[in-house]
């Protein structure tokens, strides 16, 4: 439960629509025509028309051939569409050529691509894209035609200016990419993980809805299984008379007639048994703080570590709220990983008053590490080494605590992470209700609603 997952396993094999590169490419097409025109037309500039046309008609060409060989929904490896960048890039390198090079102020759209590449494609691609955008941008700045502008007072730029040009196209493609990948890469991970949330909720709800229905058929089953029980009992009760005063019966119809009486009486204890769990209706209903602190402690008693339980009983009745999946998880997730990092001894306190309801679940660990104090709760966070899975002293503090805090949270819950004060060490969780929420009827675990 501390590690449900690991970061690779919900990535799906990334792949690009190819009605996204498209949208891009008409769209570059069409800036071109248009600037294209307005230097041409607007600034009475010398252009190569032709040349510039001819290349804008053949990504257009390009387009319209994938346009009508695919569909819009078709989506691309990330070879093939690491491939369709790599043809902007050159065509942009292309018309660059025929209109200046690096002197012309368009050459900064070299970062499109390649940014394209950061959010949707590996990373090797975008490195290859990246150097292959930086080797154009460096041919541009020695082979070029003369950039369009005024004949009577042409543009001279100094070579050192275009160095730095360069330079900077350079370090933008590394920058910006860079920055692009890691913002996609993090909501790529919290998508993977809400994701991950909702399945372990589902589980939970399911486990709850199986729990309602056997107390739903313990009392639904009571009265037939009695009505079977008593006329096999009056059953047995007549064939013993007939034995004693009148025709002996058939030795396998008495046998039958005492093994359905047993088996009736089988059934109803198991029914009782399953009647008595929810004797007052809190663990299929509604539970108080003591019984969720309980349950959520029973699955962690056989590890050899001590888990102290201390209620402090207030002066206010003790709160009592739904049996809520989402609470059941979350605590019991920060006990196994308390559990798990504990030397000894774990401790659970609970105290509520009319304002708030309180857990605090202490360890006698070594503590959360000041680098991931700040940070405790975000997906795929975890101090295991990789491929060491189940294995050493120390585990968790990964996926399963950022799912046991979301779902907390989406209870009403607050829930802070910090450590003991020196010279005592270990890991410190509280989770705090506003009293009026966990008390509350309805299932805010299941709602989806945040806090």
């Amino acid at each position: 439960m501390s590690d449900l997952a690991q970061p690779g396993l919900y990535h799906s094999h990334r792949a690009v629509r190819l009605d996204t590169i498209l949208r891009f490419r008409w769209l570059a097409a069409l800036g071109q025509l248009v600037a294209i025109f307005i230097v041409a037309q607007g600034l009475d500039f010398e252009v190569p028309i032709i040349p510039c046309l001819t290349v804008v008609g053949i990504s257009a060409a390009l387009n319209l051939t994938l346009q009508t060989v695919f569909s819009p929904v078709h989506r691309l490896d990330p070879p093939f569409a690491a491939l369709l960048l790599a043809i902007n890039i050159a065509e942009l390198a292309a018309l660059l050529f025929l209109t200046g090079g690096l002197q012309n102020p368009f050459s900064f759209l070299f970062l499109a691509p390649v940014l394209i590449s950061a959010t949707a494609l590996p990373t090797r691609y975008t490195i290859a894209l990246g150097l292959l955008a930086a080797l154009c941008a460096l041919v541009l700045g020695f082979f070029h035609l003369p950039l369009p502008w005024d004949n009577d007072d042409p543009l001279v730029l100094p070579r050192t200016y275009m160095i730095g040009v360069w330079l900077s196209i350079v370090l933008a493609l590394g920058v910006t990419s860079l920055y692009a990948f890691q913002v996609t890469e993090e909501s790529r991970k919290l998508s993977d993980a809400l994701a991950a949330t909702e399945l372990v909720l589902t589980r939970e709800q399911h486990l709850t809805q199986i729990d309602g229905l056997a107390a739903a058929a313990a009392h639904e089953l009571g009265t037939p299984l009695s009505t079977i029980f008593l006329i096999s009992r009056e059953l047995e009760k007549l064939t013993q008379g007939v034995d004693q005063g009148g025709p002996h019966l058939d030795e396998h119809v008495v046998a039958d007639l005492k093994t359905l009486r047993e088996q009736a009486q089988r059934c109803r204890d198991i029914l009782s048994k399953i009647t008595q769990l929810s004797s007052s209706g809190a663990p299929i209903d509604r539970m108080p703080l003591s019984l969720l602190i309980e349950e959520s402690v029973a699955p962690h008693r056989e590890f050899g570590i001590a888990i102290k339980i201390r209620i402090a009983v207030t002066g206010s009745a003790e709160p009592v709220g739904m049996r809520n999946p989402a609470i059941l998880y979350g605590v019991g997730n920060i006990l196994e990983n308390a559990v798990d990092f504990a030397k000894s001894a774990v401790e659970v306190n609970a105290w509520w008053n009319d304002e708030r309801v309180e857990i605090v679940i202490s360890d006698d660990g070594p503590g959360i590490p000041p680098d991931l104090l700040k940070r405790i709760g975000e997906p795929y966070l975890s101090r295991r080494p990789p491929g060491e899975e189940g294995a050493g002293e120390h585990r968790g503090l990964g996926l399963g605590v950022f799912i046991a805090r979301t779902l907390l949270e989406r209870t009403g819950a607050k829930v802070l992470f910090n450590n003991l004060v020196f010279p005592d060490h270990g890991a410190v969780v509280s989770i705090v209700w506003p009293r009026e929420r966990f008390e509350r009827r309805e299932e805010q675990g299941l709602s989806g609603t945040g806090t």
